[in-house]
């Protein structure tokens, strides 16, 4: 059983991974779209051709997602310092999901944006429309249920890695799972942190699912 002091404890590292992750995800989503709209419109051939700079904002984005996220934990305390103010808590651990989650996000809205049919872009560009008017109106709205559902894969992603910026002092779920349940051997609490990690990741799962089906339902 639970001790109402355990229960209270979990439920604010509940509130504090949805806040982990909620911002993270909007700071990918804010950085992210942009990026991966610049990596599909700037190659040889595409509405802002500049392949120089798509090639190395392209080498950025795959070294950064070649990185395992508890290393660029590591990598980046001086870097959340500075952002942050502290390399503990909530907050620090909101920096490396950031950059953890942007390029990784990028990729997935990239492919989403090149499945878009080249039929719609040669129309629009036929009928005069300008290259911003051709991503707000044509690329984007086409591409929003795959950009949807590539958010919903990020942020379950980053439910994984929050839990796991909790081994060092981020807080959260995985920070009341090491110190509470593995180092103080109670499986009881782990398995509560176990059941409220799937049950919070079925639910973005289905929450992401459904409004893609409303979008491509329209």
């Amino acid at each position: 059983m639970l001790t109402q002091q355990m229960t209270d404890r979990l439920a604010q590292a509940f509130w504090d991974t949805l806040l982990m992750v909620g911002v993270s995800a909007g700071i990918a989503v804010l950085a992210g779209v942009p990026l991966a709209v610049f990596l599909v419109t700037s190659e040889r051939g595409g509405i802002f051709p500049a392949p120089r700079l798509n090639r190395i904002v392209g080498t950025l984005v795959n070294g950064f997602r070649a990185v395992p996220f508890i290393v660029l934990l590591v990598a980046l305390i001086p870097f959340t310092r500075i952002v942050a103010g502290t390399t503990i808590g909530v907050w620090a651990a909101i920096v490396p999901l950031a950059v953890s989650a942007t390029p990784f996000f990028a990729r997935i809205a990239e492919v989403s944006l090149r499945e878009v049919d080249p039929g719609l872009v040669e129309a629009a560009q036929s009928i005069g429309c300008r290259r911003w008017h051709i991503v707000r109106h044509v690329l984007l709205p086409e591409a929003l249920p795959g950009i949807i559902g590539g958010l919903t894969i990020t942020v379950v992603t980053m439910i994984g890695a929050s839990a796991m910026a909790g081994a060092v002092g981020a807080g959260g779920l995985g920070d009341v799972a090491i110190r509470y349940g593995y180092q103080r051997f109670d499986t009881t609490v782990m398995l509560a942190v176990i059941a409220i990690l799937i049950a919070l990741v079925c639910s973005v799962q289905f929450a992401g699912d459904s409004v893609v089906r409303r979008l491509r339902a329209r």
